[in-house]
């Protein structure tokens, strides 16, 4: 066995050892652990994505592979997430090394289907009680009804920025470069760290609807990187501007389609893919803005 493989196998076992006895380990948190699931495993399920851990890194990072370009960042992960979710096998090691690399398992897309099915009733019975109607008694869907008590698209597929990513012009090429993409996935992965906290995403929800930013700026709730993401997005946002800041939201983080995003924007058909890449180009200018280059760590 090689140093980096005794490495990664030693951080198996320390955690092996936390979760069986002694310091209380993430395993134990099943709150922690589902919310951790829920944003990390959808990243994990998306084609030619990764996680990758060094065998000296207090976190690992997932990875996606796109055709042109190189990996772009996805989510940030703490080595106690990575190593929960290495022992509850919904992850395995397909490359061991400097940087190890892992991938999700046929038990780790279960568990995420759970998850997501247990949130889609949980929003259900919601909206049953807030209509003062039986949730599961068919009637009308897909609406803006639904958009705003949360009823946002929960599927394991890609997500609308990576199916645009790969749609290619007359002359072969990317409708999307690779530092567009970079800053869609970015503003997702702040999207879903600033709904770590408890009801963070009821807020959203109010506030795309209404424009109402009250909830949203003084929530002393959330933890310390929650608040700091959203503290991101919205400064984000108010760069982006109305209409733009819409549409990258919708599309990027709430997952709309960009056929229903045009529809219920009100827009002309087709009309969304080309607003959408101006509002990531702005969102890209923002970024190197603030940080003077697209990738500062965050999480």
């Amino acid at each position: 066995m090689t140093a980096h493989a005794r490495n990664h196998s030693e951080t198996y076992v320390k955690a092996k050892s936390a979760a069986v006895g002694g310091s209380p380990s993430l395993l134990d948190d099943e709150e922690k652990l589902g919310r951790e699931a829920r944003r990390v495993l959808r990243r994990l399920c998306e084609t030619g994505a990764v996680l990758a851990l060094a065998g000296d890194m207090d976190k690992a990072v997932v990875l996606r592979s796109f055709k042109d370009g190189p990996p772009t960042r996805t989510a940030v992960v703490t080595r106690d997430v990575a190593q929960a979710f290495a022992l509850k096998d919904w992850i395995s090691c397909t490359r061991m090394g400097r940087v190890a690399s892992y991938t999700i398992t046929s038990v780790g897309r279960s568990a995420l289907k759970q998850y997501l099915a247990q949130d889609m009733a949980r929003k259900r019975r919601v909206r049953g009680a807030q209509d003062g109607c039986d949730p599961f008694i068919g009637g009308p869907s897909g609406g803006a009804a639904d958009w705003a008590n949360g009823m946002t698209r929960t599927t394991t597929s890609e997500s609308p920025l990576a199916m645009l990513a790969r749609r290619r012009d007359k002359d072969g090429r990317s409708f999307l470069t690779q530092d567009l993409v970079q800053a869609g996935e970015r503003l997702r992965e702040d999207f879903e760290l600033a709904q770590m906290g408890q009801g963070a995403a009821g807020h959203w929800e109010r506030f795309m609807a209404s424009g109402d930013r009250s909830e949203m700026a003084g929530d002393d709730s959330l933890p310390t990187a929650s608040k700091a993401a959203r503290e991101r997005i919205l400064a984000a946002l108010d760069d982006l501007g109305p209409g733009l800041s819409d549409i990258i939201m919708r599309c990027c983080c709430l997952l709309e389609g960009l056929e229903t995003a045009e529809k219920r924007m009100g827009w002309s058909a087709r009309s969304g893919k080309v607003v959408l890449r101006i509002a990531l180009q702005r969102l890209q200018r923002h970024y190197v803005d603030e940080n003077g280059h697209m990738n500062a760590m965050i999480g």
